[in-house]
């Protein structure tokens, strides 16, 4: 009952600071329109390089399988970033001596730290599922080719990068003890982490080194997957019409639905498998570190 009293109390603060609220909130809009407008036209010609001359598609086609990499690379960029946004009540309790005040009530410390954890992870998965919401809506007024599966999986792959950047951003702000620290820290993340996840440039226009360095980290799968089940149904309809088999895995590599580890094709379940491991190790890594604190304290 402590628990779900510190959850909503720190839940109701984030989304009563109006300000970081709409901040979290109009990062995916804000990169919605900027790929659409900018990036819109890189895809197509890259799409086209990838095709044959003798492969013919309809505008919407197309629209729809840019729509799908655009909305892919925004939601796996926003999914951990928002995080940062929400784990500032965190901060801010450790800044203005909160903390310490609810450290000296019945409320174990490690019910507050499983607390801060969960109301991140719930303001995160609420925000970045609105994003999703308009991410579909921009899909259906280009070109819709997704079907129910495709969008339950689309949810699960936000629901799973969530919890991956609730994770990061929590073991991070551990370390953070005011608002100027994580502002400076969600912007290095927001700036950075696209281009490493392959979210800003996809994986295949990288130097075969650095595609090797990239396909450790885990973010690069959880991307993949955004990306695969945002362009599943666009692909299927491609390949209906008739696409040579060799031109569907180039075109598929080319937007990092086919990723490799050292020339090796990493197949999906396995991006889910390195993608919840990852999770699990980040939250015993906080669990940990949580725990030597209260039992420093006590």
């Amino acid at each position: 009952m402590t628990l779900k009293y510190v959850i909503k109390r720190n839940v109701k603060l984030f989304f009563k600071d109006k300000g970081v609220f709409f901040t979290s909130l109009i990062t995916p809009v804000i990169l919605l329109v900027l790929y659409a407008t900018f990036l819109a036209n890189v895809y197509k010609d890259s799409f086209a390089s990838a095709l044959t001359e003798s492969v013919k598609l309809s505008e919407k086609l197309i629209n729809g399988l840019v729509g799908g990499q655009l909305i892919s690379s925004i939601l796996a960029v926003s999914c951990v970033t928002v995080p940062f946004c929400s784990n500032m009540i965190a901060v801010q309790d450790k800044a203005n001596g909160t903390v310490k005040d609810l450290s000296i009530t019945p409320v174990k410390g490690s019910v507050l730290a499983l607390g801060y954890y969960l109301s991140t992870f719930i303001s995160s998965l609420i925000i970045c599922f609105a994003g999703m919401g308009i991410c579909l809506v921009y899909i259906g007024a280009t070109g819709w080719y997704m079907t129910i599966s495709q969008i339950l999986l689309l949810a699960l792959d936000v629901f799973l990068l969530v919890m991956f950047g609730t994770a990061l951003s929590s073991i991070v702000g551990y370390f953070l003890s005011s608002q100027g620290q994580i502002s400076a820290v969600g912007t290095i993340v927001s700036s950075g982490y696209g281009f490493i996840c392959g979210a800003y440039m996809p994986i295949s226009q990288f130097s075969p080194f650095l595609q090797k360095v990239i396909s450790f980290l885990p973010g690069t799968y959880g991307t993949s997957l955004v990306r695969n089940h945002a362009m599943q149904g666009a692909l299927s309809e491609i390949e209906k019409q008739g696409v040579p088999s060799e031109a569907m895995n180039e075109l598929m590599n080319v937007v990092d639905c086919n990723l490799y580890f050292f020339d090796e094709k990493v197949s999906i379940s396995s991006m889910y498998a390195i993608l919840g491991i990852t999770i699990a190790c980040l939250v015993f890594i906080y669990t940990v570190m949580n725990y030597k604190k209260t039992a420093k304290r006590g």
